[in-house]
């Protein structure tokens, strides 16, 4: 009767200490796809005041006619608009192809979207000092 509550004891011991260890390997396997994400985008602004910004559906379908995917279109704050994109490729494909549609009066140029790889950075800047 005593070997049984002693087994049962020790399991108890290392019940703990695996479903923490199981719920931090679960943590980490969700975190990983966000942390090596390669989303790039491209951004069309204005180069002079009274120039209107193209139309997101219009540059939506003359990108989906050239076989490029897109993830999104967004006005951005500044008068500008944003697309984003999977791959760098098909960013570097959009970019190409959006300055053969508007060769003057707009600034097309590729931008580094805010990522893990940022916010990382700014975390180990911050330096701690203990004592």
């Amino acid at each position: 009767m005593m070997t049984g509550q002693l087994k049962s004891a020790a399991g108890r011991r290392y019940l703990l200490p695996g479903l923490f260890l199981a719920a931090l390997v679960l943590l980490a396997l969700t975190m990983i796809p966000t942390l090596f994400r390669t989303e790039t985008a491209v951004q069309i602004r204005t180069s002079h005041e009274g120039i209107a910004l193209p139309d997101g559906f219009y540059i939506y379908q003359r990108l989906n006619a050239q076989g490029i995917q897109i993830k999104s279109i967004t006005p951005d704050d500044d008068n500008a608009l944003v697309i984003k994109f999977d791959s760098e490729e098909e960013s570097l494909a959009a970019q190409k192809f959006l300055h053969t549609i508007f060769p003057n009066g707009f600034v097309i140029a590729q931008i580094d979207s805010p990522s893990s790889k940022y916010w990382i950075t700014r975390l180990g800047r911050h330096h701690q000092s203990v004592g």
